[in-house]
Formats: structure tokens, sequence, C-alpha cells
């Protein structure tokens, strides 16, 4: 179908309004409010429409979205120049450029993510539980879809055709409500995702693209408990904060990423070298990339002096305790602000710790509950590491970049939770799912 929206025509869709939006528990005016109720109408309908949808259709959907995501890069490319021509005036950061731009290359990641997710299972169906009551009553628990999903997140255009990807696969209807950083990559996208969709059978409105920027749309929103199911919102932690304290529905989370790596005595030196680099350095604006390094206090002088060339080459400023800052006279003294902040950016907190109990201590008082590794050969040690460490991910021996819905076979994801309720860690086909038992009998009454 072509690309449409029940958005009032009076209303602006290419202007944000940044007023009242900024306000926690703000009225939205009734116009706005009516926009908001309809898309929600209109996915709950999509969403119950979806549950007969086959694998077969919805993979196909994902076949083809696939294809035409590559033929059709031109265009997505076009919208991504009018959105980073326009990044300067947001004051964006280096990290939230990098983020926000597209390329062919990675135009062609998004490609691969929707048949890696056509090559997944569908989870919908799934007998995970029940079995047969001595009166005869036959028991299953059977995995369903959420419903409706509310999708709010700031400048990443790719995670735009992740989510609805991920939602369509596990049988859910989405509501995408993008930052106005990536509107003009956004609409691209989405607009050849319905094509495609309706092409194969997806009912229509499955996949919606909020096309207001008035931030009171995200209020509005988050006031359709009756027709939205879950609220997801990935992004800053101001962002995820407004969500929390405004949502009527169920929220799936995480704050922010505080990742830490542990070089523990009994590590190989020049693979937790690697390993250390890799997840400071190799994409630094993520929620998965480390903010703080502990070293173990035998190997500390030896291990930060091998440390110091790869640090200086990547420009990163270390903030230290007093140890590291004697051992590396280029570590700035950090603070305590400092072992908590998660930077996105070229700065890194250091504190040497006396083995892994410190460590864990220091990991569980100051971390994000998000990605947590340590470096080490003593086998007791992680996995002392591994069952104290209270995070959605524990690497051992591995980057903290890995924590990952598609480095962790779940073909893509929709976030990062670091909450401990429904789902946690990456969330993808399962996750976006529930589950309802069914019970089948033969005319048996309770007595």
């Amino acid at each position: 179908m072509a690309f449409m929206s029940p958005m009032n025509p009076n209303l602006d869709s290419t202007k944000s309004k940044n007023h009242r939006g900024s306000e926690v528990g703000h009225a939205p005016d009734e116009e706005l409010l009516s926009y908001c109720r309809q898309l929600g109408e209109w996915a709950k309908k999509a969403s119950l429409s979806l549950l007969d949808c086959s694998t077969a259709i919805k993979n196909k959907w994902l076949h083809l979205a696939a294809d035409e995501l590559m033929s059709k890069a031109d265009s997505i490319l076009e919208g991504n120049a009018k959105d980073l021509a326009a990044a300067p005036g947001y004051n964006l950061s280096p990290a939230a450029v990098d983020r926000l731009t597209l390329t062919r290359e990675r135009i062609e990641g998004i490609s691969r993510g929707f048949r890696e997710i056509a090559s997944l299972p569908d989870p919908i169906g799934e007998l995970i539980g029940g079995g047969t009551r001595p009166n005869g009553l036959q028991v299953q628990k059977v995995r369903v879809p959420i419903g409706v999903v509310l999708f709010i997140y700031e400048s990443r255009p790719n995670v735009t055709a992740d989510a609805a990807a991920i939602a369509v696969k596990s049988g859910n209807a989405i509501i995408l409500r993008g930052g106005k950083e990536a509107f003009h990559s956004s609409v691209a996208i989405v607009k050849l995702l319905q094509q495609t969709a309706t092409v194969c059978g997806i009912p229509e409105n499955a996949i919606q693209l909020v096309e207001t920027l008035d931030r009171d749309a995200v209020g509005a929103l988050l006031r359709q408990s009756s027709t939205i199911d879950v609220a997801i919102p990935r992004g800053g932690e101001s962002l995820v904060r407004r969500v929390v304290a405004e949502a009527t529905m169920p929220v799936l989370k995480h704050f922010d990423g505080n990742c830490h790596v542990y070089v523990d005595r009994d590590a190989d030196l020049e693979m937790a070298v690697r390993i250390v680099m890799n997840s400071k350095t190799q994409r630094m604006g993520v929620c998965n990339a480390a903010e703080s390094l502990l070293v173990d206090a035998p190997i500390a002088p030896e291990f930060l002096k091998m440390l110091e060339p790869g640090f200086k080459e990547k420009g990163i400023e270390l903030r230290g305790d007093v140890k590291t800052c004697s051992l590396m006279p280029s570590a700035v003294k950090g603070t305590e602000e400092d072992w908590a902040k998660e930077y996105l950016g070229p700065i890194m907190s250091v504190c040497v710790v006396d083995g892994v109990d410190a460590a864990i201590a220091h990991i569980n008082r100051y971390g994000s509950k998000h990605t947590d590794a340590i470096v080490t050969n003593d086998l007791p040690t992680s996995r002392r590491f591994v069952q104290r460490v209270d995070s959605a991910a524990v690497m051992v021996n591995a980057s903290t970049r890995f924590n990952d819905g598609g480095e962790l076979g779940l073909g893509a994801e929709i976030g990062i939770s670091t909450d401990k309720i429904h789902a946690r860690g990456p969330c993808g086909l399962t996750e976006l799912t529930t589950y309802k038992y069914v019970v089948i009998g033969e005319g048996q009454i309770r007595e």
C-alpha cells in the first residue's frame, strides 16, 4: 500500500513542538490524543489479524523486505542524507552522528538481519509446558504474542527496521516512535516495510510510524493501555525515565550501560589487552561498550603499562583511582561519580582492586546490570564471578560487545533489558512473547 498515516492533516508532522511535552504527566491536547488513540486501535486490530498469519507468510515478508532494502537503498540513503544534514542543528555528539549514519554496508547488514530472523524458529504456538492431570484434563502452556508493542527510540534508523522485523515475526503489531534526528530515514524504511508487508498478506497497520514529532505524542501514547500492551524505550536515560514515569502499561527497559571488564591475576595479559581495547574502542557510542576497567592489584603495574599505548592511540582519557594514577601518570583522578558513569565516548574509569571479590563488589555497587566481563584462566574464579555478578550478561574471556541480539544468535534485538521480570538481556523473538494455558477436557467438572 502507499505510505499513509491516520494522522489528522492539521497536525504538524515535520516540526518538533518542543514545549510542554517535557513535563512528566502533562495532558496532551485532544487532537493529538485522538491521533495516538487511533494508532493504538489500528495496531490492536492488526495484532489480532496477525494471529492468522502463518510462519511461511511472515518469512516471505522478511525475505522480500530484505531484497527491497537493498534494491531501494538509494531512497533510504536519500532520507538519511537529509537527517545528517540537519544533525548539526541538533548538537549531536560524534557518537550520536555515528548511530544516525546509514551506509550501503549498514543497509546490507539490516537486510542480512532480516534473513537471519526468517531462518529462526517461529516461537508462536510453541508448547512450553503442561501435561495430563489425574482427572484426564490435558494442560498445555503455549507461547503467544504479547500483542501491540510501542517502541520509543532515538536516532538509530537501523533500529526502525530491526524492531519491525522482530515484532512481526513474533506475531506483534508495532508502533514506532523514533527521534526527530532520524525522521526522514525512518519514513523511508517504514514505507518500504509497509509496502512489502501488504504484498505478502501481513495485515495493514501491523507496522506504524508516529509521524508527528510533537513530544506530547509520547505522553499520549503512553496513556493507551487499552490497546498497547508493552512499551519499550531505547535511548538515553532521560528518555527511559520519562517513559517509566508516564507509562500506563508494562515497560521493558535499561537505563544505562556502565559495562565493566575485570582483569584477574590469572589472566592471559595479551588476551586481556585485546578484550579491553575491543570492549571500549570497537564502537564507543553503544550500550555494550565497556566504560569501566578493574585490574587485579598483583598484575596492575604490568598490565596498565601494556594498555597505555593502545589507549593513547585511540585518544582514551582514563579516570583512575589513587593506585591507577600512581601507575599511569596520564590518568586523571576520578571521582565516585566516574565509577558509575556511562560515557558513550573516549573516556574510561579504571580502578585497581584486590581480587575477584573486590571486583564483584565494585560491579554490583556501581554497575548498571547490563554487561560485565572477566578475563582469567582460573576456572573457580570465573565461576565465582559468573555466579555473583548481578547483570543481564556476564562474559568470560570475551568482549562486552558480544551482548547483542545478532551476536548471540537472536537474529536482531529490539533492545537489551536490565529488568529481571519477563525478559532480561537482548530482547529478540521469544522476549516479545508471553504464554497462555490451553486446557482440553472431555466433559470434566470440578467437584
